[in-house]
């Protein structure tokens, strides 16, 4: 396995200097070799949840891939010298592993999100990849951020045996869900895609490609939730701005 990934640090955050070729390449690799791994996608509000909480950056740094999952995630990967670093999007690689498990048959089952959501993202799914092996789906219900561990939902993803298993509840939770609960998962991989379930799903608006390239699809997704993303873009995301700044002019590159 490409153990050798490198990393470059973000506010604490070590994310994987990869493209979404490497990304690939590395789940494949841990499916082959039966390999427990977890995939966190981390975007700048996810960096700044660390930012704030060691043990959600403890999560997300104990995870075997850090995906660089924003523009502004990777042009600091690219002013630290990683040239070859490019967007590794939640969305796009569940589609692109989508792809890969119908070429090779791997099993994918979806947890998180609501019941409608889940049915609207499998009948995607099933559109784009027809033969696509859906092992199993399931919307647990709200819990707090550090929840208490259901045994049963782990017993039914381990018993449909499969190989990736998608993990929908929003970070930081999501990142938390899955380094608490790694090792009692049968799956030898499983990855945080944040809203990547609705977005494929087509129950919340995805910014076009051309805006998602720029690095303004915060912007996009400010407009169409204000209410709820106001303080992520505008708050996290100036400060986010700042102590980067900050960390490069103090400590270099």
């Amino acid at each position: 396995m490409a153990d050798t990934l490198k990393r470059f640090d973000i506010l604490g955050v070590k994310v994987s200097a990869i493209n979404m070729e490497d990304a690939c390449s590395f789940i494949n690799e841990a499916i082959i070799k039966n390999k427990k791994i977890y995939v966190c996608v981390c975007p700048v509000s996810t960096i700044m949840e660390c930012y704030r909480n060691k043990n959600i950056l403890k999560s997300v740094n104990l995870a075997d891939l850090v995906t660089p999952d924003g523009m502004p995630v990777v042009w600091m990967g690219k002013i630290k010298g990683h040239n070859n670093i490019r967007r590794v999007y939640g969305p796009d690689l569940m589609l692109e592993t989508c792809k890969l498990s119908q070429k090779s048959g791997y099993r994918n089952y979806f947890y998180g999100s609501t019941d409608y959501c889940l049915g609207k993202l499998q009948n995607r799914l099933k559109q784009i990849f027809p033969n696509l092996i859906i092992s199993g789906v399931f919307s647990p219900p709200f819990s707090e951020l550090f929840f208490e561990e259901d045994g049963r939902d782990i017993e039914i993803i381990n018993q449909s045996k499969s190989h990736i298993l998608w993990v929908g509840l929003g970070s930081p939770k999501q990142d938390i869900w899955m380094s608490k609960f790694r090792d009692k998962l049968n799956v030898p991989v499983i990855i945080g895609v944040g809203a990547a379930f609705d977005f494929l799903a087509g129950t919340k608006i995805q910014a076009p490609r051309w805006i998602r390239d720029s690095g303004f699809e915060w912007f996009f997704r400010l407009i169409t939730e204000p209410k709820r993303l106001w303080r992520r873009y505008l708050v996290d995301g100036s400060l986010f701005i700042y102590y980067a700044a900050r960390e490069l002019i103090f400590k270099g590159f």
